[in-house]
């Protein structure tokens, strides 16, 4: 019988002893009783942390594990399935977790029901650790780990031909909207929303993305690897259980195959004030363009790297954009999307990022 389940309040003692043992973490002993509590700031999904108490002891009983699941708030469940982010996230820790080196919380359980995308995710807690704050920024040192964690991700499958065939990204790319139809409504609700409150330059930039995203989209000149794609840091860790890892990444639902440049950009764009990251990106990028070389890639100069950089930068206005309407409506997430919008619009100023993409 399977143990899927998209309700937390059903996960009792019971339930969290048959994970467990089917995953091998316990033996013998028995959860006998778990309290639960919300965790973290999720926009599509939910997250609960589980305490456990057992009947006995095991050395790798778990005190505590971490549950996410759909999220409750029917518009946020509407955008994970529409836009395959549950899919793309179970995929990731049953498929392909253990083919790159990022740090990431260990699976215990990741089941999904592709027909209603009901989907539970059981997975080890890193606590203690110190969470990425995307509204507070982060400090150059964190930058450095990010990168290095990036490199991580990109390197094992990078230009790997098989990525495509990976059933998730199959099943992405069936349900994949024409984005350039859709956007200019999407602006003119962006608009709506934040004129007044964004500056007028930055509105001037998103009204140029329906003409450049075709040919940002279908872009093959750079590449290509397995892509987080909201490489921010309220996806992060640092410090994690104690400094014992230095970094961890967090929800995998975004996950694509593209150039993993693209990530960088958005995480500097998004993590660091403008003015910092002006001071320190090309340092920023070149370690990052170290990493992957120490990692083996051989098919990819410094050149190629710092122009992709420049030009890659659209991403980061999208997802400030298109994820501002796609969730429920709250005062961080606003401030969330508007720096992140902001911060991308400028780095798209700085490097002339649209000029790489007209016609």
């Amino acid at each position: 019988m399977s143990l899927l389940t998209a309700d937390p309040s059903r996960i009792d003692p019971e339930w969290m002893t048959r994970a467990l043992r089917e995953a091998g973490v316990i033996d013998q002993i028995r959860v006998i009783d778990l309290a639960c509590q919300p965790v973290g700031n999720g926009l599509v999904g939910d997250s609960y942390r589980f305490h456990l108490s057992y009947d006995g002891n095991e050395p790798r009983a778990p005190a505590s594990v971490v549950g996410k699941f759909p999220a409750a708030d029917p518009d946020s469940r509407r955008s994970g399935s529409a836009h395959t982010l549950y899919v793309r996230e179970v995929a990731f820790y049953r498929e392909l977790a253990a083919t790159v080196a990022i740090h990431t919380p260990r699976p215990i359980l990741a089941e999904i029901d592709p027909a209603t995308d009901d989907f539970t995710l059981i997975l080890e807690d890193l606590a203690p650790a110190r969470p990425g704050d995307q509204l507070a920024g982060c400090a150059i040192a964190d930058c450095l780990t990010a990168l290095t964690e990036a490199a991580a991700l990109h390197a094992p499958r990078w230009n790997d031909p098989t990525l495509d065939t990976v059933q998730c990204f199959v099943v992405a790319a069936s349900r994949r909207r024409d984005l350039r139809a859709l956007l200019p409504a999407i602006i003119g609700q962006y608009k709506d929303r934040y004129r007044g409150v964004i500056e007028p330059e930055f509105l001037d930039l998103i009204d140029r993305l329906p003409d450049a995203i075709p040919r940002y989209q279908s872009d093959r000149s750079t590449p290509r690897t397995l892509q987080h794609a909201d490489f921010r840091l309220d996806n992060m860790l640092f410090e994690v259980r104690g400094n014992s890892h230095p970094m961890a990444t967090l929800d995998w639902q975004t996950l694509t195959v593209g150039p993993g440049i693209v990530d960088v950009a958005y995480f500097l764009s998004a993590g660091i004030d403008p003015s910092e990251r002006r001071l320190h990106e090309i340092d920023l990028v070149r370690f990052y363009h170290s990493e992957l070389i120490r990692r083996g890639v051989r098919d990819y100069g410094w050149d190629d790297c710092w122009r992709d950089y420049r030009r890659y930068t659209l991403h980061g206005i999208m997802m400030g954009v298109v994820s501002a309407l796609s969730v429920q409506r709250s005062e961080r997430g606003d401030a969330l999307f508007l720096k992140m919008t902001r911060g991308a619009c400028a780095q798209a100023l700085d490097h002339d990022s649209f000029a790489y993409w007209q016609d």
